[in-house]
């Protein structure tokens, strides 16, 4: 993981940095159209040197009230599609699981850093990896639904890892009312911005997504690994997360990735 141990001009987002990153981007064109299905959302909170030890010049991490986090989120893509297509069979619907962090840049803008993406669609990686400069794996993935109420079963094996498949048994419990800007949960799940790092140029990007506040819920979490944060290089908590979310989904529009300015020196 690449090291951050240049100082930086920056400023922290405010309360209505995060509300405007909510908002439709109108001005910027439409790339892809995705449904994101049955999340779980898993915290653990972390201290936050040494998430920033691990993000590249120009960002900062993300906190909120001191407090960092590391988040796995296991869910279900459907309906993925460029603008200009309709969803294709065999390779529309696939499964993602990632290794997520909350960070901003030099002007406060607060998005997402992703450690890992693992995902069950071959193509996917590919296009990820090279039009959006993100990490993703490639993995051999599995989900049902089963029981009643209906819990998801979701396994994920990394190709070529040496470690078990990380497995996930969740579902949905109580609703919630929606996250209200300025609470931990506005905090941590309303996301419209995920940043990536093009490691050959060493420049930093921005990519806008647009969607509906998520339907949140609390998780009932029968089971959970931590294979992921340890294949990202951290160590593993050795506990449960410390929240726990559930959501049924959101239809979601994707825009291009944007180059931001090459971060100042600072002092």
């Amino acid at each position: 993981m690449p090291a951050n141990g240049r100082a930086m001009t920056t400023r922290p987002p405010t309360l209505d940095d995060r509300i405007a990153a909510t908002r439709l981007p109108a001005d910027q064109p439409v790339v892809m159209h995705q449904q994101w299905k049955q999340l779980l959302f898993l915290h653990w909170e972390v201290p936050p040197e040494a998430i920033q030890r691990t993000l590249p010049a120009g960002l900062t991490v993300d906190t909120f009230g001191g407090r960092a986090f590391l988040g796995i989120v296991p869910f279900y893509m459907r309906g993925i599609r460029p603008r200009f297509c309709p969803p294709l069979s065999g390779i529309s619907d696939f499964l993602e699981l990632n290794l997520r962090t909350y960070v901003h840049d030099e002007e406060g803008l607060p998005g997402v850093w992703f450690y890992s993406l693992d995902a069950s669609q071959w193509l996917a990686v590919r296009t990820a990896r090279k039009l959006f400069h993100l990490p993703y794996f490639d993995a051999s993935m599995y989900a049902e639904e089963r029981g009643s109420p209906p819990m998801v079963d979701y396994t994920c094996q990394r190709r070529h890892a040496s470690e078990e498949p990380a497995r996930f048994v969740y579902s949905g419990d109580e609703p919630l009312p929606p996250p209200q800007p300025g609470s931990l949960e506005y905090f941590l799940v309303e996301r419209y911005v995920l940043f990536s790092h093009h490691r050959a140029s060493g420049r930093l990007f921005a990519g806008r997504v647009h969607h509906a506040p998520y339907p949140l819920e609390t998780a009932r979490v029968e089971r959970f690994s931590e294979i992921p944060i340890v294949q990202s290089g951290f160590p593993a908590f050795g506990r449960s997360p410390d929240l726990a979310h559930f959501s049924r989904g959101v239809e979601v529009t994707v825009y291009p990735l944007r180059p931001l300015p090459s971060p100042s020196n600072g002092s």
